[in-house]
This record gives C-alpha cells, structure tokens and sequence, in this order.
C-alpha cells in the first residue's frame, strides 16, 4: 500500500496475548485508540445536542428522525472516494485532516447557536457538514488499526473500538445532558470543537513513516473502480455487507426515535433521554469483555442473528414501556445485542480484505451501515409520523427478525473463502522500454483434456473473480473451434502501470488458484503469456509487439 509500514510480529502469540485487552500493549495503538474515544465522545455529544435541540425546535417526528439522516448520509455519499484516498494517500495526513474539518463545523454550530439563528434546515445543513468528516475520517482509521496489533489480536483491538464508541456513549450523552440543562446545546457544540483540536493535537505527534510507491499514486477514479469491483467479486463480503445493512436499518428506528421514546417515559425529559443511551453503551461494554468466548464457541451466523434477535426483541419492549426501571435493562441488552452483531460483521469484513485495498472495502462497508441508517432514520420517522412510535418500533423489530433470517438461509456464510495474505514479491514482466499510453490486453493458452472441459471452465470462473478483484478491467475465456481442448484465458487492464500493479496484488490464495489452473494443463511447455496494448485505445506512437511469454499469471 502507498503508505506502507512494519506491521507487529505474526508470530505466534501466547494465550496472555488473545485477552480482551491485549492490544493495550502495543503504544502506537493505544495512542490513536484514545483519539477515537475522543472522536466518539465528540460524535454522540454533538448527536445528543442536535437531537434534543431540534426537539425544542419542532415536534415533528420526521424533523426529529432526519437529524440520524442528515449525520449518517455522506458516509454513504462519500463512503467509496474517501475509502480510496485513504488508500492512496499518507494515512497520517488525511486523518488529521478530517479531525480538523469536524473541529472546524463544530465552532460553526457552536456559533450559530449562540447567536440564537438556528433553524430546522440550518441545524441538518450542518449536522450534514459534520457527517463528511465523519465519511473521511472512519475509513481511513479502519484501515490504519490492522497495523497496528497482531492479526490474532483484530477481534480483539475492533471491540475495543467498539467499546470506546460506547464508553462515548455513556459519557458523551452525560456530559450533554448536563451542558444542556445547565447551560445549553450551543456549549455542547463549543466543547465539541476544543475537544476535536485536542485530538488533531495528538493525531500530528504520531510518527508514521510514508514510503511512496514505486508505481505512483492510483488515480482516484481508477482506486474507487477497482475497490468496487473487489467487494463486488467477494460471496463473503457481499454477503457480510447485505447483514450489516439489514440491521442498521432496523435498529435504527429504536435511535432514531429515542428522544420521543424517552419523552414516553414516566417524567420523561432529557435526562431520561441520556439514561437510556448511557444504558445501551453500558451494555456494549459489558459485552466486549464475553465475546473472545463467544466468538470460540458460536459460528458467525448464529452470533449475528441471536444479536439481532436479541436487538429486536428489546426494541419491541421499548415500544410498550413507560418503566424506566424496565426500559434501563432493555437498553443494556440492546447494547450487547448490537455490538455482538456489528463487531462480529466488522472482523469478518476485516480479515478478508487485504492490505492494499482494506480502507476501500471497510469504507464499503461503513456505506452499507450508514446507508442503511439513514434510509432507516427516514423511513422510520415518516412511519411514526403516519402511525405512532410503538406501533412504528413494533414492524421494526418483527421485520428485522424475518429479513436477518432470510439473509442466513439464502446467503450462508461459508467464512474467508480466499486466504487474502500476500503472496510475497512475484517477478514482473520484462519489456525493452515501458509501453505508450493504452490498454494492456494479456492472454494465456491453455491446452487441456477434452473430457475435463467442464471442470476446467467452472474453476476459470474462479480466475475471472480473482482478476477483476485486483483491478483487470475486463476478462473473457475464449475455447479454439479447430482445436478442443485449446482455452484462452484474456484479460485486460487499464494500463501498463495497472498490470504491475496486479502482481505486486498477488495474494496465497492466487498463488494456490494458479497451480490449481497449471494441473489442468497437458502441454509440453507452460501456458503460452502475450501481452499486447488494443492499439484502438492508444492515439499515437509506435505499434506494440508482444512482450516475451512470463510466468502463467497473467
């Protein structure tokens, strides 16, 4: 990756070195990890503020439902470019970036509301501001935390994230409500942006080597294209992303409507309101600590569908309490609930994706989650907005029920079909001079059995996944009329700079695809390797001429 450093040593780590609290040991580590409890504390402050101050604003609960909307949606709009500038660009810089930009739209909040000139459509216009710092900024320090442990300790460093967005949880709302029914919103929005520049502070003390790739930057388009097509030839992750969406997008209705929730309740008010978000991150918390166990005796698909289960289940008894005795354990159960079933999605997503191209497949995934929670804000809100809230919180969890069991049956995980570690230096193909501008069309040529066609077409289907996820643009497998048995195997890239970037891609599990394509092969010598520009493609210059046949990769 364009900035790439050591990761710590993948040596075998001791039963002492899997605890829940293990990635603590590594500085660097926990370090960002304090800066992110500082990012998260800031995000459910602000969240807190804006929500129950556009409660003062207007009762409406769509008005109310759209706050989720307006701070979840450019992560969905922006999810894919800042995935893929957090991979071409120096990670350190881009992250002190977006710490920056959210410090700077949390002063602007802070000053609109003191000068007492907020207004509905104002308070979204920026809350939608300070969710594109939240776009740029979550992909980015996704990819950088699997630098940062072992890989045995990734569960464990993810939930710690987790945890520390729910300690935000529980302080960050006790801290607004006091702000708030001591003083007022705009001093939550104020502390916001100071504590945003104090993290921007630490974030510059971090000494990140960045080492500029030899092939140069992707261009931003190119690395969006092939993150893109990454996930979109990935069953596991397409099928981790369709889980994640169906959850936010009914869990969300219990967030979205929480302030009118707590106004249900028995003395209802904003403190009642902070009570039950604190009480959801308490219980996340708790949860962090048993799922290293849970994680060991439960298959993926049965943790994420028992959390969702467990989610809806406590969201239905939101809808028809007014205990707050009652609706304080719901909470902490929904707290668990919910971090079991992200984490466990997060992980999954995690150590499927390689390093090159992790902050655009995790942006991707940051998509789908708050995609669906904004859709979900939305059309929650208009649902009680039409109806009422209980019966609204009602179809929510009935629906999340049936559409997370539906996801398992039709889609079930098979895990981490193809290994994603690299497959270390491959040699490059060798030409007199760098070719001109144009796409590189590069075939193989098989000769099989005859009788093993069958086979032998089902596992280059296997090749077309594995070329388009490392950034072929295009691929087709072609068999001779004259000759049976005669495969050629044609794939296309971008250019000469994006065909060596497909070798320096080449992971274990490509190595394996490829001997696994060379047993089928009867000739006497190795498949034939021809590179060539589509001369349609270049404007000007000298006609190409194949390149010496390389080794059978392509």
């Amino acid at each position: 990756m364009p900035d790439s450093q050591p990761h710590p040593s993948t040596a075998p780590l001791a039963d002492e070195d899997l605890g829940a609290l293990a990635p603590f040991r590594h500085r660097v580590f926990s370090l960002l990890w304090s800066t992110w409890l500082i990012a998260n504390l800031c995000m459910w402050m602000n969240d807190v503020a804006a929500a129950w101050l556009m409660t003062t604003l207007t009762e409406q609960p769509n008005w109310v439902a759209l706050v989720q909307t307006a701070a979840t949606l450019p992560v969905f709009l922006l999810g894919l470019p800042s995935g893929a500038l957090a991979d071409i660009l120096n990670r350190k810089h881009f992250l002190l970036f977006t710490q920056l930009w959210v410090a700077v739209v949390g002063a602007l909040l802070a000053l609109a509301a003191f000068a007492q000139v907020i207004t509905p459509p104002l308070l979204l216009l920026l809350l939608f501001c300070n969710g594109v710092g939240l776009a740029l900024r979550w992909p980015v320090f996704s990819a950088i935390v699997p630098e940062l442990v072992p890989r045995a300790q990734l569960p464990a460093a993810l939930a710690l994230n987790g945890a520390s967005m729910n300690a935000a949880r529980i302080v960050g709302p006790l801290i607004a409500g006091a702000l708030i029914a001591s003083l007022g919103s705009a001093w939550v929005f104020g502390l916001n942006a100071v504590l945003s520049v104090g993290a921007a502070v630490v974030i510059s003390r971090w000494q990140r080597p960045h080492t500029p790739h030899p092939l140069g930057r992707e261009s931003l388009r190119g690395a969006m294209r092939v993150g893109l097509q990454y996930v979109m030839q990935s069953y596991h992750l397409k099928g981790v992303l369709l889980r994640i969406a169906l959850f936010f997008f009914h869990s969300t209705a219990l967030i979205a409507l929480l302030p009118l929730v707590a106004r249900e309740i028995e003395g209802g008010n904003a403190g009642t309101f902070t009570v039950l978000l604190a009480a959801m991150g308490a219980g996340a918390i708790a949860s962090t600590f048993v799922l290293p166990q849970l994680r060991r005796a439960f298959p993926r698909d049965r943790l994420v569908l028992a959390g969702a289960i467990t989610q809806a289940a406590t969201m239905a008894l939101m809808a028809v309490t007014r205990s707050l005795w009652l609706a304080v354990p719901a909470m902490l159960l929904c707290g668990g609930a919910w971090l079991t079933t992200a984490n466990s999605l997060s992980v999954s997503a995690q150590i499927s994706l390689p390093d090159w191209v992790r902050a655009r497949g995790m942006s991707m995934y940051q998509m789908a989650i708050m995609g669906a929670t904004a859709l979900g804000a939305a059309v929650w809100g208009q649902v009680a907005t039409w109806t009422n809230v209980p019966l609204t919180l009602g179809i929510g969890a009935a629906s999340g029920i049936l559409t997370m069991a539906i996801a398992t049956w039709r889609m079930p995980d098979r895990g981490v079909i193809d290994d994603p570690t690299p497959a270390g230096p491959w040699p490059l193909p060798q030409v007199e001079a760098p070719p001109p501008e144009g796409r590189v069309v590069v075939t193989v040529e098989y000769q099989i059995d005859p009788a093993r066609a069958t086979a032998f077409r089902a596992l280059m289907e296997e090749s077309r996944r594995s070329r388009l996820r490392v950034g072929a643009v295009d691929w087709e497998l072609l068999s001779d009329i004259n000759e049976p048995g005669r495969f050629i195997e044609v794939i296309e890239d971008a250019s000469w700079t994006e065909h060596l970037r497909r070798f320096e891609r080449t992971t274990t599990a490509d190595v394996a695809l490829r001997e696994r394509k060379l047993a089928f092969h009867i000739g006497t010598e190795p498949p034939r390797v021809r590179r060539a520009l589509r001369e349609s493609t270049v404007r000007a210059g000298p006609a190409s001429t194949p390149s010496p046949s390389g080794r059978g990769l392509g």
